[in-house]
């Protein structure tokens, strides 16, 4: 604990919008699908007979969970709640299966619920149950313990298709579980809101409101800014302090710190893109994407590294001299500054800590991460759910209010749909966006029926798209660009878990997020690529679905440690590239990445590696994301003078090299997504050219992530801010230029 240890005042609620209406699955299926959930986490009771409403176990194994949930209970939790998180069942959690239902109706692909849909349905018939289980009853009519072992079984299969289903049916199960859970918090310690710190004034925002009508509403600016995020503010500040007028809008609605952070299900759909996380098409690499007012520099960790020399010589050399010029460098100072970027103020958790600690016992590279916050300690693990302390430096702190104080507009709650054109003398030149306007419901919410939804023309002399790179170069589509680089080259810096319990409580929640790094293993290939150790974020409901699941008891048992693990992540500079693409049917976002085989050999090189920061370091157990492997635990008679050379870990090490990370069993996951409108020297290797016009259109821009000619192998905020100044910087002195000409016209 530290000295400035005070009690924040629990957040303001953040209503949400209903669940939706109708059947996202029949009786049957729903019926299967919740023993599937109360198998992954299900009630435990003494029984020498099975049962479908729990886990029997034997009086001795129940003795020794509860003997080891009660060893990991903080010291101000009372032991009686061992066994009602014990009792506790997955469909017996309030508001579990409306959380279901939500993310089966609102943000699961048509074809992915298909799939599941026709798995759950041939688990009720005799055939089907036959070829999946070796049964012919029904799954939800087995006792517990026999759908245990037929997952276990799935889990070990040869056929990759059913090990594939269980880590998502676990993860999908485990994600709602530790969201809705009555139990878990109490288990862990954990508080609603963070112990450090104070609550924090935010900017007050003054949103355009488009009056109820039937026709399209026309909105005039100079300058339309699609996205509020670390692009789009930057670039609003620029070109609004220039003296042109801006106007930002975003489909997100701005909520205040006095709701932040919200709860980990309130942030999940009003803070993230598709209700928390999207999946590639395959299944191997969960996408975590901010969409909020603010972008994700409303929920990033505070990371403010700058581009990498070896990074810029590498776009320098594919004929973008521009990032290895001064010029480039007084961008990057230019952000940092606006943001007080610094590691002056930093005080690391036991998480972090243990990262630095360990790779200086290793001999590894090590630092301090920079932090965006402004000259204030920050020491707050709960930022990815919103800052409540409005100290974290994002846009919507430092950016977006320098816009609205230069005269900038804002617009929350619109939805672009495409990118307006005209045609003259064979020269096609972006005019505006057209797209839909949600108002707020009568209360000021978003729970409730909008009073207003209008489609909306904004006109502008200048269209900057700042959606992201999952986003941005889907607009483009739907505005009918047909360069073939749109959506292609998708970067995504993937990333994989080591995580560890230590004797002591750790309660990785507390403090910044991510203030070390090891750089260690970035450069296997002598091109820059591989692989930077860093601190995971530990909220409960963001870590516990990336365990391995290996059996109802062991899972639960698992997640009580929580409060005295630490995690860390191999975060890889990605060689190879994936894309996104609209959905045939539907439109939305689909995504093609899996993480390559070159790319894996370096994460594993870093996963070894961190498995030895957490031996050094004391770890009594350690484990990776995948259940192949199994855990090491440390032998209370290991010699502590050999260190790594321990046998028993290092046989331990030997097989995780032999097995390697293989696809599907490793979870992987992803913040950090770039390239999809890739900046390049000509239009047959990129999107848009060097200054971040769209090649072959007048007047449209683009700046965000996207655009990065390949992966920046750091956290993207810095980089993707100051490229987005110079395109910024760039379009005004255009505008500027216009401007004068037309004067001189005039007189």
């Amino acid at each position: 604990m530290t000295s400035t240890e005070l009690n924040l005042t629990a957040p303001l609620e953040s209503p949400l919008p209903p669940v939706p209406e109708g059947d996202v699955l029949t009786p049957s299926q729903w019926d299967t699908l919740l023993a599937i959930a109360d198998t992954i986490v299900p009630a435990v009771a003494i029984s020498s007979t099975t049962s479908q409403d729990a886990l029997s176990i034997k009086p001795s194994e129940l003795t020794a969970a509860v003997r080891q949930i009660r060893c990991n209970l903080p010291a101000s939790v009372a032991p009686g709640i061992t066994q009602i998180f014990l009792a506790e069942k997955a469909s017996s959690v309030p508001g579990f299966k409306d959380l279901v239902q939500r993310t089966f109706g609102e943000y699961m692909r048509e074809d992915a619920l298909k799939g599941i849909r026709v798995i759950l349905s041939a688990l009720d018939t005799r055939a089907g149950c036959y070829l999946f289980t070796g049964y012919t009853t029904s799954f939800h009519r087995q006792p517990v313990n026999v759908r245990q072992q037929i997952l276990q079984n799935w889990s070990q299969s040869y056929l990759p298709q059913l090990r594939k289903l269980v880590k998502s049916l676990a993860g999908l199960c485990a994600s709602v579980w530790a969201k809705q859970s009555t139990a878990l918090s109490p288990v862990l310690g954990f508080p609603r809101a963070p112990v450090h710190g104070k609550p924090g004034k935010g900017f007050d925002y003054d949103f355009l409101q488009i009056p109820p009508g039937e026709n399209e509403e026309i909105v005039d600016t100079d300058v339309v800014i699609i996205g509020s995020g670390c692009g789009g503010g930057v670039c609003a500040k620029n070109i609004a302090e220039a003296g042109h007028r801006v106007l930002v809008a975003d489909c997100a609605y701005h909520f205040p710190p006095e709701h932040l952070p919200m709860s980990s299900t309130d942030a999940g759909i009003h803070l993230f893109y598709n209700g928390g996380a999207d999946t590639s098409d395959d299944g191997s690499i969960a996408f975590l994407t901010g969409q909020a007012w603010g972008g994700g520099g409303t929920v990033n960790w505070s990371a403010s590294l700058q581009t990498q020399g070896h990074v810029r010589q590498e776009w320098a050399n594919e004929g973008l001299p521009f990032f290895t010029s001064t010029e480039y460098q007084h961008c990057l100072d230019r952000v940092c500054q606006r943001m007080g970027v610094s590691t002056k103020y930093i005080e690391h958790n036991e998480n972090n800590r243990v990262l630095l600690e360990g790779a200086r016992k290793m001999g590894y590279s090590h630092k301090d991460v920079p932090q965006n916050t402004g000259g204030s300690k920050h020491y707050c693990g709960y930022c990815s759910f919103g800052c409540g302390a409005a100290e974290k430096q994002g846009p919507v702190v430092s950016f977006l209010p320098d816009a609205a104080r230069a005269g900038a507009t804002f617009m929350e709650g619109f939805a672009a749909d495409k990118i307006l054109f005209e045609v003259s003398k064979g020269r096609k030149t972006a005019v505006g966006v057209q797209g839909t306007w949600t108002s707020r419901d009568q209360q000021g919410g978003v729970s409730g029926i909008p009073k207003t939804r209008r489609t909306v023309r904004i006109n502008a002399k200048r269209v900057v798209v700042s959606c992201g790179s999952l986003q941005s170069p889907l607009l483009l589509l739907r505005s009918g660009l047909t360069n073939p680089q749109i959506g292609r080259n998708l970067h995504c810096h993937p990333a994989t878990l080591v995580s560890a319990t230590f004797p002591q409580e750790v309660r990785p929640w507390e403090g910044g997020i991510l203030t070390s790094v090891s750089d260690e293993f970035s450069n296997q290939d002598l091109h820059g690529h591989g692989a930077k150790i860093e601190a995971m974020v530990m909220m409960p409901a963001t870590f516990i679905p990336f365990q391995p699941w290996k059996g109802g008891l062991e899972f639960k048992v698992l997640a009580s440690k929580f409060s005295r693990v630490c995690s860390h992540l191999a975060i890889v500079r990605d060689r190879d590239t994936g894309r996104v693409y609209p959905d045939p049917v539907d439109g939305r976002l689909r995504i093609q990445y899996t993480p390559s085989a070159f790319d894996r050999r370096h994460a594993l090189e870093a996963v070894l590696g961190m498995c030895k920061i957490m031996y050094v370091m004391g770890a009594e157990e350690i484990w990776l994301a995948q259940s192949a492997v199994p855990f090491f635990q440390r032998s209370p008679d290991a010699d502590e003078k050999l260190g790594v050379n321990d046998p028993l870990f290092q046989s331990w090490l030997a097989e995780i090299r032999k097995r390697g990370l293989p696809q599907p069993d490793t979870a992987w996951g992803t913040a950090h997504q770039m390239g999809t409108c890739r900046m390049a020297a000509s239009e047959k290797k990129g999107v848009v050219d060097p200054t971040g016009k769209v090649w072959g259109i007048e007047g449209l821009y683009v700046a965000d992530a996207s655009v990065f000619p390949s992966a920046s192998g750091v956290n993207p905020m810095v980089t993707n801010m100051a490229i987005s100044d110079m395109i910024s910087r760039g379009v005004a002195r255009g505008l500027r230029v216009e401007e004068r000409k037309e004067e001189g016209a005039r007189l």
